[in-house]
């Protein structure tokens, strides 16, 4: 009993005193016993005054001052990874952010060639075919590449009549659109051919055409879409003036508009 005594500590009731595990005090040691109470109590009454012995584990002193326990935090951030059709873009790859962004990139263009580039985050197809465009990129960079995100913009691409993925329109100058088609990555073949037809140098006489008259229009008219055009006005060939009959329920200006070519060309004949 005396050897298990000595291995432990012995604490105070309160735990203000506690015995050490020196051999000393390990001699001086006591125990009370049911055959001896009274040297029990003689011994024990001189330190513990006839107090419980509370025998358990030792407790840690208290720290002093500040010097409680602290806890380190720890904050760790991560870069959060690109997607796969964010990787491997060139300075001429441009992402379209709306109709008027699609409109306007196109009308800027002057006379370089512009490929645009229908395509949507879950279309397997697209995700296989992004590096091989990624690449064409990089070795035309007199090629502009704008990408088109179906699933951002479905509103538009169903105005733009795309209805098939992956999807590419090739347009340059006063030509407008060039070609239209659909391709993978088995038939890369068919991008490359359009790229090598369309990228020899050209001068177009007159601005970038961009869309056609009914895309604008059908854009404009999309509820979807914060995209406004007012149209081009459409003058009135000589020939329809000539056929036009005189109708004296239109106002003066429309009368005298319908009747200024045959006017004109009354007067040259006189003159010959």
């Amino acid at each position: 009993m005396a050897d298990a005594l000595a291995q432990m500590t012995l604490l105070a009731p309160h735990g203000h005193r506690s015995l050490s595990h020196s051999s000393h005090r390990r001699n001086r040691l006591v125990c009370a016993s049911k055959d001896d109470p009274l040297r029990s109590s003689s011994s024990l009454n001189s330190q513990f005054h006839g107090r419980r012995l509370v025998i358990g584990a030792q407790r840690e002193r208290p720290l002093s001052g500040n010097r409680g326990s602290s806890f380190v935090q720890m904050t760790l951030c991560f870069k959060k990874a690109p997607k796969w059709w964010e990787k491997g873009l060139h300075p001429n790859m441009k992402k379209i952010k709306s109709a008027e962004d699609l409109v306007d990139s196109l009308s800027n263009a002057g006379d370089e060639l512009v490929v645009v580039d229908f395509f949507s985050p879950g279309c397997a197809g697209c995700r296989a075919l992004h590096p091989k465009i990624c690449q064409l990129a990089e070795l035309n960079p007199d090629v502009q590449f704008l990408q088109v995100n179906h699933e951002e913009h479905k509103s538009m691409c169903y105005t733009l009549n795309v209805h098939v993925l992956p999807f590419f329109r090739f347009y340059r100058g006063a030509h407008g659109r060039l070609c239209s088609f659909s391709c993978t990555n088995a038939t890369i073949k068919k991008f490359k051919d359009a790229l090598a037809k369309h990228i020899t140098e050209r001068c177009s006489l007159g601005p970038a055409k961009g869309l056609e008259e009914t895309e604008l229009l059908a854009l404009a008219v999309n509820k979807d879409l914060s995209f406004t055009y007012a149209g081009t006005p459409v003058p009135v060939p000589d020939a329809v003036a000539e056929k036009a009959p005189f109708n004296p329920n239109l106002p003066v200006h429309a009368a005298a508009r319908l009747t200024l070519g045959s006017e004109d060309k009354a007067f040259a004949a006189a003159g010959r």
